[in-house]
């Protein structure tokens, strides 16, 4: 006895008919009729008075067609419960990232998780990189993107990807591009950004962030190696400042690779953007979690979104940037 056999037997009893009933189940009425009778045979009783004018029920068949009722309606439900199960991971998952990183990252990584795991939340906080780690040292995020910070008491840290920093700012009367030279052509890349030493950047008129942050401490240390006074004009915390300064060509900034698919204006005459070398400026990144708690599975998802959507964006030259092991 199957439940598709059941539902053929509760046919037949409200069609009050065979052949009535092997036409609403578009099933041929031989077959049909076997189907009741093997029904009896397996029950050991008569479920049908059969007479010219068709069937009607014994005692036994309305017993059967209560209790059939019953457990279709029960067997319904079963499936609904089960189709309403979560597919695949369900949670919520913070992730803390540095702002410049953020906007170029993040949006893909949101849109990727919401085709592939529409039931992960994502939540992010994007702000300085001494912020990202206060965050997730205080347990506010799940996943962290550190600057510079392989290891961290209390944090789980594994490296993702590491880029270079380059000069950036209008070139009002053209003696910046005297300074700078094109780099050898590599095999199989696409068209690389010119290059400038660092001595000859550290004296152009710099607008930059303070020393709490990473990429003015990046070139203060290089400034300090070299043995070099930067000639700032202009230092200012906010990031949107600096943006417009160096915008209205007020002087020039060192912005990380990953901020120059946001350039205000790649294609302005005058407009330079060259990669920092002798020494070569460049910070890394790394994916921390809690290092006293295991990944769960939701975390996971986010965890191997983030490196596929660096891999992607690495590989198709997106993101200028060397993949860390």
């Amino acid at each position: 006895m199957d439940l598709r056999t059941l539902r053929y037997f509760i046919t037949v009893l409200e069609a009050g008919s065979l052949s009535r009933a092997a036409g609403s189940l578009y099933v041929a009425q031989p077959a049909l009729t076997a189907q009741i009778k093997k029904l009896e045979a397996e029950l050991g009783t008569q479920l049908f008075d059969r007479s010219h004018a068709g069937v009607t029920p014994t005692p036994a068949g309305m017993q059967l067609y209560e209790d059939a009722r019953r457990l279709l309606s029960d067997a319904e439900a079963v499936r609904e419960r089960i189709q309403r199960l979560p597919q695949g991971p369900e949670g919520s998952v913070t992730v803390a990232a540095p702002f410049l990183l953020a906007s170029l990252l993040l949006g893909p990584v949101l849109a990727a998780l919401k085709r592939s795991h529409p039931r992960i939340r994502v939540f992010v906080l994007d702000d300085l990189s001494l912020v990202v780690r206060k965050a997730m040292l205080d347990r506010r995020a799940d996943v962290g993107i550190l600057v510079d910070t392989p290891q961290v008491d209390g944090l789980r840290c594994a490296p993702l990807v590491r880029e270079s920093i380059y000069i950036c700012g209008q070139d009002t009367d053209g003696t910046v591009a005297l300074l700078l030279r094109r780099p050898a052509r590599r095999r199989g890349a696409g068209a690389e950004h010119p290059e400038i030493d660092f001595a000859q950047a550290a004296q152009l008129p710099l607008v930059l962030q303070s020393r709490r942050f990473s990429i003015r401490q990046n070139v203060e240390e290089a400034a300090a190696s070299l043995g070099v006074a930067l000639n700032v004009v202009h230092e200012h915390d906010s990031a949107r400042v600096i943006r417009s300064l160096y915008q209205c060509g007020a002087g020039f900034t060192f912005p990380p690779a990953c901020s120059l698919a946001d350039s205000p204006h790649p294609n302005r005459e005058g407009w330079v953007v060259a990669r920092v070398v002798r020494p070569q400026l460049q910070r890394s990144y790394h994916l921390a979690t809690a290092a006293d708690r295991p990944v769960d599975a939701v975390t996971q998802v986010v965890i191997d979104a983030l490196r596929q959507e660096t891999t992607r964006m690495v590989r198709e030259g997106i993101w200028r940037a060397e993949l860390q092991a």
